[in-house]
């Protein structure tokens, strides 16, 4: 294929459009943010899977309490009865038996306070526990906010100035025979870069020196022919920095 040494020299500032936008491409998919949102994401479903099991705690308590509750109101309501019975004026046996149930009721409700109290200490240390982790949980999805909202920023940045390169590269594009950006697009494709400089003997994309034979048979190649790197297989743009 033929071009312009000219024309060939502008593939140079295609191939620097294309390794700018290459770097943004990076920057977006390696954003230090992207860590920080990993981490910020861990850190709410965390505190989420606290907070509820707090809340399940809460309520295995409040269940709890509640069969406390009903259990204390069966107890007195059968001791407000027997005290009724007693008060109706009972025979000698049964005045005995009532008694002595009364005595048993008064213990068994006395245990089932003592309980019911002891359950209630413990909903109150896990209520202040569902609290702490209520804080947590909202301080953890603001941090996550903050780095979202910082990403999301950045990425109109590299937007930005993706929007831009883009525009410069289609100027660009545009001011090439079209055989020669196939050629250029195909290499960028296979390779990753289109075009390189040949700078003292040494290809610019792939870094390596051409032996002797090689740099000797570019050297006779007509300036106007499209070379290519016998190495890495990119288009080799000739200047008089390529020590030919």
């Amino acid at each position: 294929m033929k071009a312009d040494p000219a024309v060939q020299r502008g593939l140079l500032d295609l191939a620097e459009v294309d390794a700018e936008l290459n770097r943004i491409d990076h920057r977006r998919r390696t954003a230090p943010e992207l860590a920080e949102i990993a981490e910020a994401e861990k850190a709410v479903r965390a505190r989420r899977d606290a907070r509820v099991a707090v809340q399940t705690q809460l309520d295995d308590l409040d269940r709890e309490v509640a069969r406390q509750e009903k259990e204390i109101d069966a107890v007195r309501a059968r001791e407000e009865r027997d005290r009724k019975l007693l008060d109706a004026g009972a025979g000698a046996r049964q005045v005995a038996d009532l008694e002595h149930e009364l005595e048993s009721l008064v213990r068994r409700k006395a245990a089932l306070e003592d309980d019911l109290l002891e359950l209630m200490e413990r909903r109150e240390a896990v209520e202040a526990d569902g609290q702490h982790a209520a804080v947590e949980l909202e301080k953890a999805e603001a941090a996550l906010a903050e780095v979202r909202h910082r990403h999301q920023e950045n990425l109109a940045d590299l937007d930005s100035q993706q929007a831009r390169r883009d525009a410069d590269r289609a100027k660009l594009v545009a001011t090439f025979p079209e055989p020669l950006v196939a050629q250029y697009e195909r290499k960028r494709k296979t390779k990753g870069i289109g075009a390189a400089l040949l700078r003292a003997r040494r290809c610019g994309a792939c870094r390596l020196e051409l032996d002797r034979r090689v740099i000797s048979v570019i050297k006779e190649t007509a300036p106007d022919e499209v070379v290519e790197c016998e190495e890495c297989g990119v288009i080799l743009v000739r200047t008089a920095e390529s020590g030919l």
